[in-house]
């Protein structure tokens, strides 16, 4: 195809450009095939490279394409679907779960997570890290928070630390009675720790879905999970649950 120039139009011109990019996508490139650098890409289409950066991170944002440590900019393949969260009635960790441990640690949250967990600015939480992997590929990170007054007896567990004490600190947790959840979702950037676990760049696009867990009239348990919004699309259904779905026309189980 050849030099494509832009004339005037409406909308922004970097939102023309993704336009005319994604009909690039679809007819000229395969998934996982390397894009030309943004010089070649800039000088085709015949807008300045800031520009171009507007409209391929709006492309990355919606899932099109993927920024690859050591590669570059590649087309991204089909959105993965799997659901997110638990149901209403059980706790991280219950049967069914399909989270990973990873590790745990005693430390200190960030304020915004000392707040919400009513605990002192100063005093360290259970601090479980865990991951999601689906068809093969990493999909989210979460940190979970769970104050030492939701696990009093894990004191007596001989597990210093690692998914082992991770997992005893979620069978502690198990033994309160869950009053419900509250679920919230937000566009963020990936920091480079969650970056590195979920093979994207840093910065790149990411959904932080936050959920708080209720027992005795307080938040026991508060998650921050990270999933990368080039892979996945959250709805809401009735029962309160979110998921995430391959596309318009498939649903996740």
């Amino acid at each position: 195809m050849g030099t494509t120039q832009l004339e005037s139009v409406p909308e922004p011109k970097y939102w023309h450009l993704k336009t005319v990019l994604s009909e690039a996508l679809d007819s000229e490139f395969s998934v996982g095939e390397v894009l030309p650098n943004e010089r070649d890409l800039a000088a085709r289409f015949g807008v300045a490279r800031a520009t171009l950066r507007q409209a391929l991170e709006q492309l990355e944002l919606e899932g099109r394409l993927q920024r690859r440590r050591g590669v570059g900019t590649t087309v991204a393949p089909p959105r993965v679907g799997v659901a997110v969260g638990s149901e209403q009635d059980a706790w991280p960790g219950a049967a069914g779960d399909a989270w990973q441990p990873v590790d745990c640690a005693l430390a200190v949250p960030p304020a915004a997570v000392a707040a919400a967990l009513e605990t002192g600015g100063n005093e360290p939480v259970h601090t479980v890290r865990r991951s999601r992997v689906s068809h093969g590929q990493p999909v989210a990170a979460e940190l979970l928070y769970i104050p030492a007054s939701s696990v009093p007896d894990l004191t007596a567990i001989d597990a210093p630390s690692g998914a082992a004490r991770a997992r005893a600190v979620l069978r502690e947790l198990q033994r309160l009675e869950l009053e419900g959840q509250d679920r919230a979702v937000e566009l963020g950037s990936a920091r480079a720790d969650d970056a590195k676990e979920l093979d994207r760049l840093p910065g790149a696009p990411v959904l932080v879905v936050t959920t708080r867990f209720f027992a005795g009239g307080r938040t026991a348990a508060l998650s921050v999970a990270t999933y990368r919004a080039d892979t996945c699309r959250l709805t809401f259904g009735d029962s309160g649950r979110v998921e995430i779905h391959h596309g318009p026309e498939r649903q996740a189980s």
